[in-house]
């Protein structure tokens, strides 16, 4: 069974981490944005043992979790756009995508074969981690593959429940939505996936604008996947009512409609950096409450907004069949 054990400002809870991961073994770690399942990167069976435990597929690439830009540049090639990036908004939940560093020691299973690497160095205590370790942390979210993030320690118990696992437990989390990822492609920054940190601000600090991807359905991002962020009930989006005996999940002044069986709002002053953070958690409550469809009242597609759409969008997605690649 999973073990939680409080993190912050605690050395034993580091020790028994780094014990861990040492020994080749999982450890779900807290950061800003969602809880991570992390493994030493460099050792090939335990990132395997990540993807077995996720039942994620081998071509979806993870995020490398490093201290610093010191670190990250022994594993990422970094130009002066990315080093001005990485100073500005690390730590913090910006992904870079840069150019691998030849040899670097970062197994294949990471990278799923690219010749890229994302990197991103987390706040709060997962960074002493990585600190006390000496290597990067591979972390995606921890939960099944596909399924809604984890923004709390009891998120990550409940999901991988009959599993051996240590989980550091430093509360919930303070954005609850996955880290911005933008890739640097020569001249070019290209986001792959919106986050908190926005392309406008990314913008900004760069100098030049940000690119929408032309993936032609590749995934070279976590999270690029059509169906992600999976709740079991169906999701369904922009919605002013709902059939009887479903879900509601609102934002702003839309109230919940009297035929709903269950309801939420994401925040009821309109404030979208409240809704991102009650995201996941608000998604897993009401598929927990039985309903079979989740309606979402209309959120608006700016700012933080569009990465909150961005989510619900692949929570909404058809699902592969039970035969197909998990999501």
């Amino acid at each position: 069974m999973p073990e939680i054990i409080i993190a912050n400002h605690s050395t034993d809870a580091l020790n028994r981490a780094i014990g861990k991961l040492r020994a080749g073994e999982l450890v779900a770690i807290p950061t800003e944005t969602v809880y991570g399942l992390a493994a030493d990167a460099t050792s090939g069976e335990a990132v395997a043992k990540i993807f077995a435990t996720k039942q994620r597929p081998s071509f979806n690439p993870l995020i490398c979790h490093v201290d610093g830009v010191v670190m990250a540049q022994q594993y990422g090639k970094f130009d002066m756009i990315a080093e001005r990036l990485a100073n500005t908004f690390w730590p913090g939940p910006l992904t870079l995508i840069l150019p691998l560093v030849p040899e670097s020691g970062i197994h294949d299973l990471v990278t799923a074969g690219l010749d890229s690497i994302g990197l991103r160095c987390p706040r709060g205590f997962s960074r002493q981690v990585i600190s006390a370790f000496g290597r990067p942390l591979a972390a995606p979210s921890a939960n099944r593959s596909g399924r809604i993030s984890p923004t709390t320690a009891q998120h990550v118990a409940a999901d991988f429940a009959g599993t051996d696992l240590l989980i550091l437990d430093a509360g919930a989390c303070e954005a609850g939505l996955e880290s911005t990822i933008v890739k640097i492609d020569g001249n070019r920054l290209i986001l792959l996936r919106p986050g908190v940190i926005t392309a406008e601000e990314i913008a900004d600090v760069a100098g030049k604008p940000v690119d929408l991807p032309d993936t032609d359905g590749k995934v070279l991002a976590p999270g690029m996947m059509k169906s992600h962020y999976a709740p079991d009930a169906q999701v369904m989006l922009d919605c002013e009512t709902c059939p009887d005996g479903a879900a509601w999940l609102g934002f702003g002044n839309r109230a919940k409609p009297a035929n709903a069986a269950e309801g939420l709002n994401l925040s009821e002053t309109s404030n979208l950096v409240e809704a991102a953070a009650n995201l996941y958690a608000y998604l897993k409550q009401l598929d927990e409450s039985g309903a079979d469809l989740i309606c979402v009242s209309p959120i608006p597609r700016e700012e933080l907004g569009i990465a909150i759409n961005d989510r619900l969008q692949r929570a909404a997605a058809p699902r592969p069949s039970k035969s197909g690649e998990p999501g």
